[in-house]
């Protein structure tokens, strides 16, 4: 995956549709919410096994839930000068630190 160009590819919709407007990063952090709850409510109710075997039609919408918040995030970075791939790296990094054994 190649988040620099899925990041102009972003910024492209964004301008074409003058969206930039309300894309601060509070904005952009509750639209990822909204976007994680979607994704939640495809589970709730589930069993443990049928969470993990998700029909195809689930299977599907949880994808395209996934989708709407790797790209809200990906606009959060850019708004905030962040680098995605370093920042994820970092908080990998602390993990391995953390809880490698």
């Amino acid at each position: 995956m190649n988040l620099d160009e899925l990041t102009q590819r972003l910024h492209r919709i964004r301008d074409t549709n003058d969206w930039r407007q309300f894309h601060s990063p509070k904005n952009l952090a509750m639209a990822a919410s909204v976007e994680m709850a979607e994704l939640v409510e495809i589970f709730q109710w589930k069993t443990e096994e049928q969470s993990r075997r998700l029909p195809p039609d689930e299977l599907a919408h949880a994808g395209q839930e996934v989708g709407d918040i790797v790209l809200y995030l990906l606009l959060m970075c850019s708004e905030l000068g962040l680098d995605m791939d370093e920042v994820v790296r970092a908080k990998l990094a602390d993990s391995e630190r953390r809880f490698s054994k």
